[in-house]
């Protein structure tokens, strides 16, 4: 017997009713008492006057019960027309207007519409509405053009729950990192990054593993028969499917192919959109996104303020706050907030994507399929930025601001070094690092990028504190190892020369030697760095000896501005009182990137046990832990910082005296110089550069086009940064009684 397509028979009086099917209807209970609960509009509404009935049945208008049909009194029947009601339908106030927004404008009512068990707040729009299905919909909406907007008993507007009596094969998950589902989490409204990265990782933890799950099953009601809603004053118009959707306020959805099981967001913190041509199916959208052009998104979550364009596709991902994906493909990745990936040939896999990042055209982070499985990730530090048909290997990881020239590399990489530029030298077959490479040669677009993003940050619920800054903890603490690690292959390739000019107990002695005093022996050896690549060829290290004094010098420069912070928020007046309140034996501790917040290790490893032991018993209670963390993150940065420039210096704070802190002072005010300066010379490489210039007839067309480099607000900005950081150093001078 060929298979067939089971239709079921139905009475027609039957349509509209039983939305609950008995097994999940409570003792006691009517198929709309979840819908009544749902109900906030309060509105008051009553049967229909038998002139209303006369009037609508001589509009065009059917009803299988005209005593479902409640009203409020504010109700007129002159605005309902060519309409078939089925079952309990409820009607707001109907006024003899015409509502309007963007170009399009309609007269309130219902009309050619065929409507089954929905509530209207007052003065709707339903027009040419085919099917219209079990919604609530607020006041002042306008639908339009819509072939079918149903909600079944069992939806889950996106949230990865199941209902009662479903089997949990049913189950959305969201397949972020790794394309074996080892690292899937269930998304849910409200999910923030940090929850999606908690979750993904410290999987051999079961215990915490079963929390989250748990976590998420308590936040949702799992019982049958919650009708979709669509808030006050949204715009739906020329749109398809539309299936299983929760709808904030003010939301605008026109031309959509197809929408289904989604929650999406909108309303004062943010009005969302959605455009021609999307297909989106199993997902949660943040407040104030933006979804246009034929994008397609499945099993997925947008935060807050971020976009989707130009046939995007998002999928079994987690897009950050503040983020663009135009054109290009993203599969099974968790991206943090400040994310940028325009381009059409773009593609991204398997990755843990840490914020502030820039995939180019041509990326293709996702040939993971190197072993036997589709096991590989590619986690990339915040600041990652491949260059132009950069491709790569699974596994991979890099430290933050990592850049990588165009090319396709071979194997698989580890690059411990922070603001590095990778290159694949192909002609001599070695892969280069140039450690430190953004504060040599590119320090305005590195500062600019903390600033903007800052800028640019639009939420307005900020639970977790977002670090945009690229002289952190997390980029300190790599700055230490990349160090430590230049010393040791410092000190290998000075073995390997043959200088014995000095003998050393090892090779990272001899290279911190030669490297903290600055020997220009360096610049003459081979530096070769082991553990980077999974291949037999040379990793070389190149301008090491600057990187080393640079990483120095930033260390430093780090731990003496938040010691100025401390001095001022702590209002201290003399030295003596300074020493007293620095900590004794300062710690550097490890931090962790979750979500684009920074936090301690040691603080997540006591979220995490509290989380099995049960004091922390929602995502409600992770989110005030990030909370809390934020809030103590100036003070934790402030240690942090100390601890590394005692351990940079050499020295104990405790013991400072007006001699060194003079020269801190002095270090500093050199740091912000250079910095200062190093922002202003790389921004004017753009308009010396002949190759530059050449495509203008003269420079005053040049600054028409690109804007004339004096008038370059940033660069203003971080001059008068640098005038009030002079001031701020001399008038310390003063209260500290020290010397120029």
């Amino acid at each position: 017997m060929p298979e067939q397509n089971i239709i079921y028979k139905t009475p027609l009086d039957a349509l509209g009713y039983n939305f609950i099917k008995e097994p999940y209807l409570p003792k006691g209970k009517n198929e709309f008492y979840l819908r009544d609960m749902q109900i906030s509009n309060g509105i008051n509404y009553r049967r229909l006057s038998a002139y209303e009935i006369e009037m609508l049945v001589r509009n065009g208008n059917t009803s299988d019960n005209w005593n479902q049909i409640l009203v409020s009194n504010a109700f007129n029947p002159e605005l309902v027309k060519n309409c078939k009601f089925y079952g309990l339908v409820r009607i707001g106030k109907l006024e003899p207007i015409c509502m309007g927004f963007s170009d399009l404008k309609a007269p309130v009512g219902l009309y050619n519409s065929t409507i089954i068990s929905c509530d209207f707040g007052d003065n709707v729009v339903i027009d040419n509405v085919s099917y219209l299905s079990h919604y609530i919909i607020g006041s002042e909406v306008i639908i339009t053009n819509v072939s079918e907007m149903v909600t079944t008993n069992h939806a889950k507007f996106g949230n990865g729950i199941i209902k009662q009596g479903e089997e949990e094969n049913v189950r959305i998950w969201m397949e972020i990192c790794n394309e074996n589902t080892g690292r899937k989490v269930m998304p849910f409204n409200g999910m923030l990054a940090g929850d999606a990265f908690l979750w993904s990782r410290f999987r051999n933890n079961l215990p915490l593993q079963e929390k989250f799950k748990q976590f998420t099953e308590h936040k949702f009601d799992n019982r049958r028969g919650y009708y979709g809603k669509i808030g006050d004053r949204t715009v739906i118009k020329n749109c398809r499917i539309i299936k299983d959707i929760w709808v904030g306020t003010d939301a605008y959805l026109k031309g959509a192919n197809k929408l289904k099981n989604l929650t999406i967001n909108s309303g004062p913190e943010g009005r969302t959109q959605i455009g021609e041509g999307c297909e989106i199916v199993n997902g949660i959208i943040g407040f104030g996104c933006r979804l246009f052009y034929g994008i397609k998104a499945v099993r997925f979550i947008m935060a807050s303020h971020s976009q989707l364009k130009y046939g995007a596709r998002l999928i079994n991902s987690y897009l950050g706050h503040n983020a663009t994906i135009s054109c290009c493909e993203v599969l099974n990745s968790l991206i943090f907030p400040a994310h940028e990936q325009h381009h059409n040939n773009s593609f991204l896999c398997a990755a843990l994507v840490m914020g502030q990042s820039n995939i180019a055209a041509g990326a293709t982070i996702g040939s993971n399929h190197n072993s036997r499985g589709a096991d590989g990730e590619v986690i990339m530090g915040r600041g990652f930025w491949p260059g132009l048909c950069v491709s790569l290997k699974h596994n991979s990881q890099f430290a933050s601001f990592t850049i990588l020239t165009k090319g396709d590399y071979p194997a698989e990489l580890n690059i411990p070094f922070p603001f590095s530029l990778v290159s694949n030298d192909v002609s001599k077959d070695k892969l280069t690092i140039m450690p430190g490479y953004w504060f040599m040669y590119n320090m305005y677009a590195l500062a600019r990028n903390s600033w903007k993003y800052v800028d640019r940050d639009k939420r307005t619920d900020k639970k977790q504190r977002i670090e945009f800054d690229f002289l952190a903890p997390d980029t300190i603490n790599e700055m230490f190892t990349a160090m430590q690690l230049m010393e040791t292959a410092t000190g290998k390739a000075y073995a390997a020369s043959g200088n014995k000019d000095k003998t050393f107990s090892d090779n990272r002695e001899a290279g911190k030697y030669l490297l903290s005093s600055g020997n220009k022996l360096v610049n003459e050896l081979e530096i070769l760095a082991d553990n980077i690549e999974n291949s037999k060829r040379k990793v070389e290290l190149i301008k090491v000896l600057p990187a080393y004094q640079l990483f120095e010098d930033l260390i430093a420069y780090y731990g003496i501005i938040q010691l100025l912070d401390y001095i001022k928020s702590a209002d201290i007046k003399t030295l003596a009182e300074l020493r007293t309140a620095l900590p004794a034996k300062p710690a550097r501790t490890a931090w962790l990137n979750v979500g684009g917040q920074l936090i301690p290790e040691s603080e997540i490893n006591v979220l995490k046990e509290k989380i099995c032991n049960g004091k922390i018993k929602s995502w409600d209670m992770v989110h005030d832990f990030y909370q809390a963390q934020g809030e103590k993150y100036a003070d934790l940065k402030r240690k942090h910082a100390l601890a590394s420039l005692a351990e940079i210096l050499g020295i104990s704070l405790k013991k400072l005296d007006a001699g060194q802190f003079s020269n801190l002072l002095n270090r500093a005010l050199a740091t912000k110089e250079w910095i200062t300066k190093g922002i202003y010379d790389s921004r004017a490489k753009d308009y010396s550069n002949p190759f530059r210039k050449m495509v203008y007839e003269s420079i005053g067309e040049m600054n028409e086009v690109v804007g004339k480099l004096e008038d370059n607000g940033f660069i203003k900005e971080q001059n008068n940064e640098l005038l009030q950081f002079k001031k701020d150093i001399q008038n310390l001078r003063k209260k500290f009684s020290l010397k120029g």
